[in-house]
């Protein structure tokens, strides 16, 4: 029989020696992580939660390790996150960034960047089934926000002008990182693991806080209704859009080339 691993991974705030003061205190990001492993356990899966201080680089990718280490051709891995999301300029890695952006997740101790999941997703082995939900706002370019996003608002988007002074505190290291992400890849080439994800929003889009869970994770719970929806990802996909605004539309799109039959699966079958 096929296994199931999941890691959820929520923050309602991080480190603020890490973020020059910033906590950047949320509401419902462990609300989510604890649903979303609540879900995962009724569909099967054998689930890791890592709760704000324990959300750090090192426990996240310790935790995708453990599954890539278990899980073979036909198994599955769920990871979900939730929390803020950031961007940095990919300057010197490969040229897979059609905006010179790196997007993040905002971790407890660091900004772990889009290209370190990557890495450790493709570290599966052929024929893992990937689904990766990410409950987080990934600013694209074109966005402007002035001045400080107060936690009230309810935005999972680390402030504009914190990303840049801790990107200037922090830029050769990320630099550093981006560089050896690059030369890590398969024959020096930007590679991407297959995997279906789903996000909260699109590039230049927020996703919204709530007082029990985050409105796109909100909507994905109703969508699957205790097990009760039936259907593919795209249907699931497109029910969950549905119940959010267009000012916040989830987007679904896959890496790499998971197998079209995956694609069909009622979601989170094991």
């Amino acid at each position: 029989m096929p296994a199931g691993l999941s890691v959820h991974v929520g923050l309602n705030k991080v480190d603020p020696g890490q973020y020059e003061g910033w906590d950047g205190a949320l509401l419902a990001c462990e609300n989510d992580a604890r649903d979303m492993a609540a879900l995962a356990r009724a569909a099967g899966f054998s689930d890791t939660v890592l709760l704000t201080p324990d959300g750090t680089v090192d426990q996240v990718t310790a935790a995708l390790r453990e599954a890539a280490g278990r899980l073979g051709p036909g198994d599955i891995l769920l990871f979900t996150y939730s929390g803020h999301g950031g961007q940095v300029p990919d300057t010197t890695g490969d040229d897979d960034e059609a905006d010179d952006l790196d997007e993040t997740l905002v971790l407890y101790d660091r900004q772990f960047l889009d290209d370190e999941v990557n890495r450790e997703l493709r570290a599966f082995a052929d024929g893992v089934r990937i689904v990766v939900l990410l409950d987080c706002c990934h600013s694209g370019t074109a966005i402007e926000v002035p001045g400080e996003v107060r936690p009230e608002t309810g935005i999972r988007m680390m402030p504009l002008f914190r990303q840049q002074e801790i990107y200037a505190r922090d830029q050769s290291f990320f630099e550093d990182l981006q560089r050896s992400l690059a030369k890590d890849s398969p024959n020096g080439e930007a590679t991407e693991a297959a995997a279906l994800l789903i996000s909260g929003c699109q590039d230049n889009q927020f996703s919204m806080d709530g007082d029990v869970n985050g409105a796109f994770t909100a909507a994905l719970l109703e969508v699957w209704n205790q097990g009760a929806f039936r259907g593919g990802y795209r249907s699931f996909h497109r029910a969950i859009q549905s119940r959010l605004p267009t000012t916040q539309s989830p987007n679904l799109y896959t890496t790499g080339t998971p197998a079209p039959t995956f694609l069909r699966e009622r979601p989170f079958t094991v």
